[in-house]
């Protein structure tokens, strides 16, 4: 019996020919599904080499929309995933995989790029004044959820809340500390109240620095506002003059003041003191006037001749001894006796000045006089 014999005169590796295979059952089974699906009719015969071939095609379309769903998160990036416009999950870096369009979708959001976002406006100070600032804001998309669901248009929000934020602090400050020594202050100002803001709008953004690039004066009222500031600058210089000059005159009068008042009660002091002394010489004169008048009273003269004749030129003839004619320069001597009392009465005040108790007027002196006219 050969080996194509099966002992009936059929081949044992082959079905009979009234008996189907499975797999051509299989496809077929498959080929009626899909047919019902999109609207056809299931055939056999000879139409079933066209249905295998829609059926291959079908296959292939869903197995190319199968790998429309892959997607790759760069290290920077996060995947925000959404099946029918809900939020889902967020993926990490790596290759991923989700439902393809229009089930899900997918945006990518990049946690670490710093964004710049350019903002000028006009805007009135607290002391009414026209001010244009520039700035260019820093900033990062650091909650992906949160930029992406929470808060529509977060780049509209950002500008709406920038201007908030610069009317808040330019509408509390005046211009001058806005050009001057605030300059610095209105970036990290503006970013605190920015930043609250942001927060507090959950619009998944951080600012992370604000450069101010202009802050001045509108160009249309450039040439007033220079007008203004000179003004302002002569008004300040004119008021530093006369603070100089008060600190320079107020302390001089001060001292002059004080110059003449000590003056005053030194001359008080002198008056007193010269009072004093000429009483107590007098009393001590009374006293020794009482004890013996007649000496007393000469002693007092000689005085009086000798303090008179002490402060006047003499000139002494002797014309029992000498015929000879004498030629005598009275206007010479009347001069030098006028000289001779103006220094005389200069060197008095002079002591005077100098000393109140002065050797002709304190009660010392007295005392030395009376002590003479004792002896």
């Amino acid at each position: 019996m050969a080996n194509n014999d099966s002992g009936n005169g059929h081949d044992p590796w082959k079905r009979g020919a009234g008996e189907p295979n499975d797999l051509d059952q299989i496809v077929q089974e498959w080929q009626r599904r899909f047919s019902r699906i999109l609207g056809g009719g299931g055939g056999t015969g000879s139409g079933s080499g066209g249905g295998g071939g829609g059926f291959a095609l079908i296959i292939m379309l869903i197995i190319a929309w199968a790998l429309t769903g892959f997607y790759r998160v760069d290290e920077a990036e996060r995947g925000v995933v959404q099946r029918f416009g809900a939020y889902t999950m967020t993926s990490d870096p790596g290759l991923r995989w989700h439902l393809p369009y229009p089930i899900e979708t997918v945006d990518i959001v990049n946690i670490q790029e710093v964004n710049d976002y350019p903002f000028s406006t006009e805007m009135l100070t607290a002391d009414e004044q026209y001010v244009f600032i520039d700035v260019v804001v820093q900033y990062r998309r650091t909650d992906p959820v949160q930029y992406s669901f929470e808060v529509l248009g977060p780049d509209v929000t950002l500008n709406d809340l920038t201007e908030s934020a610069l009317r808040g602090v330019v509408g509390t400050s005046t211009l001058a500390e806005l050009i001057g020594e605030r300059r610095e202050q209105i970036p990290e100002r503006t970013i605190s109240e920015l930043q609250e803001t942001l927060v507090a709008y959950h619009a998944g953004l951080t600012v992370t620095s604000i450069n101010l690039r202009v802050v001045d004066y509108p160009k249309a009222v450039q040439e007033a506002v220079d007008d203004t500031q000179k003004a302002r600058n002569d008004r300040d210089r004119y008021r530093l003059e006369a603070q100089t000059y008060a600190n320079d005159i107020i302390p001089r009068a001060r001292g002059a003041a004080q110059r003449v008042l000590q003056d005053a009660e030194g001359y008080r002091d002198r008056l007193i003191a010269d009072a004093e002394g000429e009483a107590a010489r007098f009393e001590a004169l009374l006293t020794e006037y009482t004890k013996a008048p007649k000496v007393t009273r000469d002693r007092l003269y000689i005085q009086a001749i000798e303090d008179v004749y002490s402060r006047s030129n003499k000139v002494i003839l002797d014309s029992e001894g000498s015929n000879n004619l004498l030629y005598l320069p009275v206007e010479e001597l009347m001069k030098r006796s006028n000289s001779g009392l103006t220094s005389d009465a200069t060197s008095r005040s002079t002591e005077a000045m100098a000393s109140p108790n002065s050797a002709n007027d304190d009660g010392t002196s007295t005392t030395n006089r009376e002590r003479r006219t004792r002896e």
